[in-house]
């Protein structure tokens, strides 16, 4: 890359555990396109949901490590498992600005919600920690939270089941709980479900606001980059870069159907390695 020597000319870093973080570098490249972007996903060690806290924040901390060798000038930490376990420790470890994607969807959830009623979706790991229900109770302590895992939510978004009747079902089945607690605010705490948020928004009907993390997350970095003075200025171009672990079986087609568009370059590295 060309004219990186000043902050605001060098590269966003984003991880994740694996292909979801790449709905949040969609809605980043369509809120801020002339900004570079480096993306690893962890795909030899995913998932990380079902890791200790202790070996989860081990391997944020491989990834992050690598992004910064890379000379980029801020993090998006695209992963629920990482932001909802490791985050302030990487805060702490890092002298550059690094944001997650819990705390840009309970913000948003707060904002919208009109009866203080807000649903969350997730896997059980992120679910379990609770991590979003503190960040809203922390935002709004009126709010009454009311959360549901959806774990088969992330193999059909990777096999595009968008548009099939049994996913539907499925849905729905995983969702009337939130229903009949009268929610009016739904957060997707997971950077997969916004691929099935047109099924979700059909089950749960038009009154109900989703909050799509990997969007909001997208708009915390545009505010993190303004405050510190390191929006890109140059209008030039520049073709994201993506850094896998391992290139899994049907990835270009998974990958396509997350990023919005054709991954014409993936490099392999191992962050285990890194000297």
């Amino acid at each position: 890359m060309k004219n990186m020597q000043e902050p605001w000319e060098r590269p966003i870093g984003i991880f994740d555990s694996g292909v979801g973080g790449l709905t949040v570098v969609k809605e980043i490249m369509k809120l801020l396109p002339f900004e570079a972007i480096i993306y690893f996903g962890d795909t030899a060690r995913v998932p990380y949901g079902t890791k200790s806290k202790e070996t989860i924040t081990r391997f944020a901390m491989e990834d992050a490590a690598f992004l910064l060798k890379k000379n980029v000038k801020a993090i998006v930490v695209a992963c629920n498992s990482v932001s909802s376990n490791s985050l302030e420790y990487l805060k702490s470890s890092f002298d550059i600005p690094i944001i997650g994607v819990i705390e840009p969807g309970a913000l948003y959830a707060c904002k919208k919600t009109r009866n203080k009623k807000i649903g969350i979706t997730g896997t059980a790991a992120t679910i379990e920690s609770g991590a979003y229900e503190y960040s809203i109770r922390e935002i709004c302590p009126e709010a009454v939270v009311y959360s549901k895992s959806c774990p088969l939510f992330v193999p059909l978004a990777e096999e595009g089941w968008i548009e099939k009747e049994s996913t539907f079902f499925i849905a729905r089945d995983y969702l009337q709980e939130l229903l009949d607690k009268d929610i009016d605010t739904l957060l997707l705490g997971c950077t997969h479900y916004p691929i099935l948020k047109q099924v979700i928004q059909k089950v749960v009907g038009k009154g109900i606001f989703l909050i799509d993390s990997a969007y909001f997350t997208s708009i915390a970095l545009k505010e993190l980059l303004e405050e510190n003075n390191l929006l890109r200025k140059s209008t030039a171009i520049i073709e994201p870069l993506f850094f896998l672990s391992d290139i899994p079986r049907r990835f270009s087609e998974i990958g396509e159907r997350f990023l919005g568009k054709r991954i014409k370059k993936i490099s392999v590295v191992d962050v285990t390695k890194q000297t």
